[in-house]
């Protein structure tokens, strides 16, 4: 038996995660057989001639040949005596640095995952050269996290740039308009799997402008990277409309996503148009 244990509503995280994605994600999981416990934390393992018995915190017990335990991660700086030379630490022991990965002590930078800011290795390779290029080159320079692309390689992919429908609600006061599109890929529709891919804009109805893209389906993280590239340009709604379609591909379908599927609210509630 497969099974997913998620200490939470569902699975991945809320930051950066849609919730609407999210719940494709699981979907999805939960159409290829894998059954999923939300709300669930493991509290003892148990090794039997079956296999290992997994006991939750709720009293279930599983069955599973193995077993993979995703508890996070933390900054690794414990053995680095940063205390001792007075470079301060926030309560998870990563790094304080500012703007620019400078730490409280001006001599001393940090980048990457110690400090716990976003933790990808191409931001960690941002961080770094925009250090570089201050320290070394005379360029003042600090990392944008911006409209930063993430994925998460699940089957199918998800992908996301820019905001998520509940930090947009966050962050904007007007109103926004949320496109969606659906469909089942061709090479679902020829093996029969009945696995749709989902492709969602966040627009901001005052300005048009694109606030945020995501996509759950083969090929995600290539098509979301491109559109990545969009968003940093500050990208409008109606110029994704002039843009000229791939066909017959998964991608043209942000650029043929003419109806509006609601209207949200400052207050995040949908709008009503009477």
């Amino acid at each position: 038996m497969a099974a997913a244990v998620r200490y939470g509503d569902t699975l991945m995280r809320t930051e950066g995660f849609d919730d609407e994605m999210r719940t494709v994600v699981a979907r999805n999981l939960e159409g290829r057989g894998i059954n999923l416990h939300p709300r669930t934390n493991l509290t003892q393992l148990i090794r039997t001639e079956n296999g290992i018995k997994v006991i939750t915190d709720h009293g279930e017990e599983l069955i599973a040949d193995v077993v993979l335990f995703a508890t996070g991660r933390a900054p690794n700086s414990k053995r680095l005596n940063l205390e001792a030379v007075g470079v301060e630490l926030d309560k998870a022991g990563a790094i304080k640095v500012d703007e620019y990965s400078r730490t409280s002590i001006p001599t001393i930078w940090a980048v990457g995952d110690v400090t716990n800011r976003m933790n990808l290795t191409p931001v960690a390779l941002m961080e770094a050269s925009c250090f570089a290029k201050t320290v070394f080159n005379g360029q003042t320079s600090k990392p944008d996290y911006s409209n930063i692309a993430c994925a998460v390689f699940s089957i199918p992919p998800l992908s996301v740039v820019g905001l998520s429908e509940e930090e947009a609600i966050e962050q904007t006061k007007g109103d926004l308009l949320i496109f969606t599109s659906s469909f089942n890929p061709m090479k679902n529709t020829i093996s029969g799997r009945q696995e749709k891919t989902v492709m969602k804009l966040i627009v901001e109805a005052e300005t048009d402008k694109v606030l945020g893209a995501s996509m759950c389906g083969p090929d995600a993280p290539e098509i979301i990277q491109g559109i990545a590239i969009a968003l940093k340009c500050g990208a409008t709604k109606a110029q994704f409309d002039s843009t000229v379609g791939i066909h017959p591909s998964a991608s043209e379908e942000f650029v043929t996503m003419r109806t509006v599927t609601r209207t949200v609210t400052g207050n995040g509630k949908p709008k009503t148009n009477l």
